[in-house]
């Protein structure tokens, strides 16, 4: 049991002791992340497999036993894999915002323009709806390539259409046709674009709870199982079959929820 509390201790002491390195963002030299928001701390996955590795050799020093050791690599795997699962759910989340502001910055555009505002001028008021956009506007000041800019721009997660504002920008300024014109079209496009995802994540909503659900079902039976004057737990944490038939399910429930998150980002790419 000592073995254990150490082992704890010091994966805990690794983690506390870890240094955070900020997040910078995809903003054309806004100083701003994905969303147009300030850089925030983010953990490096390097010091959760330290941690467990630590807790694991602690554990083994100290007396802990084997079972102590595997206990802190399943637990590692389990932080790790959860982590994972969180930050593609975030960056989901961010990218769905970004959408929002492109569809708000386009629609800004096409409307400054159209009232006879000058590109500078639309460029302005784009950038207080998303400040990533002050990127475009520094290029437009000091005469580079505007349409580049906003290709950058375009490489941010959920950004994408963006690439159609450098097309029509590029075109206008060869060709000199319409930019609100053009603008306004695009913004439709988001717009209709962006009310497709909408649909198709409403209809991907019972898919993924129904897959959550699924995860969560040996829990139940864990507990089922409790009832009956078994003991699944101990026979899954005290010998080496449970331990490899907690890891091996631990395995298929993460490998089956980032199966179906794959699936239904497969599916809004092919609708949209």
């Amino acid at each position: 049991m000592s073995g254990l509390v150490a082992g704890a201790a010091a994966g805990a002491a690794v983690l506390l002791l870890a240094p955070s390195r900020p997040r910078l963002g995809g903003g054309v030299g806004s100083g701003m992340d994905g969303a147009g928001g300030a850089s925030q701390p983010r953990r490096r996955a390097g010091p959760l497999v330290v941690a467990g590795a630590g807790a694991g050799v602690t554990a083994l020093v100290l007396g802990g036993g084997g079972i102590v050791a595997v206990w802190a690599a399943l637990g590692t795997a389990v932080l790790l894999a959860g982590r994972a699962l969180l930050a593609r759910r975030a960056s989901a989340r961010a990218a769905a915002g970004t959408r929002e502001r492109v569809v708000a910055v386009c629609e800004v555009l096409a409307s400054e323009l159209r009232s006879g505002r000058p590109p500078a001028s639309a460029l302005d008021a784009a950038a207080q709806e998303w400040p990533a956009v002050g990127g475009v506007r520094r290029a437009e000041r000091l005469g580079a390539d505007v349409p580049t800019a906003w290709r950058a721009l375009a490489r941010v997660p959920g950004a994408d259409d963006l690439r159609l504002v450098a097309a029509a920008w590029q075109v206008s300024a060869r060709t000199g046709a319409g930019l609100a014109e053009a603008l306004a079209r695009v913004a439709a496009l988001a717009r209709s674009t962006q009310a497709t995802r909408r649909v198709v994540a409403s209809e991907l909503a019972s898919a993924r709870a129904t897959a959550r659900l699924m995860a969560g079902l040996p829990v139940v039976a864990l507990l089922m199982g409790g009832t009956t004057g078994g003991d699944p737990v101990r026979f899954l944490t005290a010998t080496p079959v449970g331990l490899g038939c907690l890891a091996g399910g631990l395995a298929a429930g993460f490998l089956g929820l980032w199966w179906i998150e794959a699936i239904a980002d497969d599916v809004t790419r092919s609708a949209t």
